[in-house]
């Protein structure tokens, strides 16, 4: 299989996308062609490891990380991806609780399949990786302690929870944050930045743990196919899917799954009050625009990188449709749904809650519906506790990094304090654990 630029003007195996991140023209890397699921080889009933690499082998035919893919699947995929019912009264609807992991949050799947496959890498690498919220953590943990890989984690400035702060620079070597002063756009222009300055690139063995690398969707395309197989062998039919998204990562995901096969309905792509896909949806325009701070804040895209994907696939992509919900929106949504079922959502959890709600009642009734539940409520108690009047408990694996300091080197939105960063000895990417 090769990888080809949305662009159109480079071509790289697996290995050397997954190395690269971004195409040398700027593009996103996309396989050649839709690889068609072997559906004979797959079923719900299996382990997640082992339907992950059932389900990814073409991917990674004729590359030389072919004969690793089962340890990398085994690596990455060795916490629950759980599909369950979380509210009697509404039989239709079905949570992927995908928060399972070491930091709580989605991004665990695709950090550690990610840093499996650069781990067998030849090279030494230094990930930069620009956060909203969950990503750089995930990254973060993934990274500590490991030899052949450093991790810098960009973040926006006083637009990450406390505990996402926390879990973003409690990571001991070789994995640094740097708390930069702009949004999350700013954040993202600035590793396109450092990824387009040849000099930089290379100094420092640049490469990207975003969703811009194709290495990231891979196994969210897995964990997505799967849990709709298991709907559909349960049911006959094939679930719609609803999918919070913010740089459309997850959401293209879902649409590639369905593309190779997999047996997904409807896919509702949820948004919070960044209304660049909302708009497009609804006017065929796409114009991006300056992110606005909200509730969901890991959502907090106004430019979503993944949409030069999502225009490559557009022609065979099958029924889209894209839905807004705001703040108001989302406190309600949390607060009726604990009252009713004893169920807590974190914020980006209740906007798949509520764009359920409000699917017309034919089309919700016809097929059963997944949520994905993308991150575990406790990493934004300050905003769910007051609106559902409990203390949510942390899980063990959160729990343990409390105690942890977090430290995070401040600068502007410049690539030139970037650089000034990344010198040798300005921070502690070089050593080891």
């Amino acid at each position: 299989m090769r990888f080809v630029s949305t662009r159109g003007k480079a071509v790289a195996s697996l290995a050397q996308a997954l190395r690269q991140g971004v195409a040398p023209d700027g593009g996103l890397y996309l396989p050649e062609f839709v690889p068609a699921a072997d559906l004979s080889q797959l079923g719900g009933d299996q382990g997640l490891p082992e339907f992950a690499a059932a389900m990814l082998a073409p991917f990674f035919a004729g590359d030389r990380l072919a004969g690793q893919l089962d340890a990398i699947c085994g690596e990455a995929f060795d916490f629950p991806a759980l599909l369950v019912r979380p509210d009697v009264s509404a039989p239709g609807l079905h949570a992927l609780e995908l928060f399972h992991g070491p930091t709580g949050a989605f991004k665990d799947f695709g950090a550690r399949f990610l840093l499996g496959c650069f781990d067998r890498q030849d090279e030494r690498l230094t990930i930069l990786a620009a956060t909203s919220g969950d990503t750089g953590g995930a990254v973060g943990c993934a990274a500590e302690g490991r030899q052949g890989v450093c991790a810098v984690i960009l973040y926006p400035k006083g637009r990450v929870s406390p505990f996402q702060k926390l879990q973003l620079g409690c990571w001991g070597p070789p994995v640094q944050a740097i708390e930069v002063d702009g949004d999350f756009d700013a954040c993202q222009a600035l590793v396109k930045a450092a990824f387009a300055d040849p000099a930089l690139s290379r100094t420092h063995g640049l490469t990207s743990a975003n969703s811009i690398n194709i290495g990231r969707l891979l196994p969210q395309m897995a964990y997505l196919g799967r849990a709709a197989l298991q709907l559909h062998e349960a049911t006959g039919k094939a679930p719609g899917l609803i999918v919070p998204t913010g740089n459309l990562g997850h959401g293209f995901a879902a649409l590639y799954a369905r593309a190779m096969g997999l047996p997904i309905g409807p896919i509702l792509l949820a948004t919070n009050a960044n209304a660049t896909l909302a708009d497009w949806a609804a006017t065929g325009a796409y114009r991006p625009r300056p992110s606005v701070p909200t509730l969901a804040n890991a959502m907090d895209v106004g430019a979503p990188s993944n949409f030069e994907r999502l225009a490559a696939l557009a022609p065979g992509r099958g029924p889209l449709d894209v839905m807004l919900v705001d703040d108001d929106s989302i406190r309600a949504r949390i607060r009726r749904d604990f009252a009713a079922s004893g169920r807590i959502w974190c914020p980006h959890s209740a906007i798949a809650a509520e764009a359920f709600a409000r699917l017309d009642p034919a089309l919700r009734d016809e097929r059963p519906w997944i949520a994905c539940a993308t991150a575990h409520p406790y990493k934004f108690a300050e905003i769910v506790e007051p609106l559902v009047g409990v203390k949510v408990t942390p899980p063990p694996a959160l729990a343990a990094i409390l105690d942890r300091e977090a430290s995070a080197i401040p600068i502007g939105a410049d690539l030139g304090e970037l650089a000034v960063a990344l010198a040798p000895g300005a921070i502690r990417i070089g050593e080891a654990a």
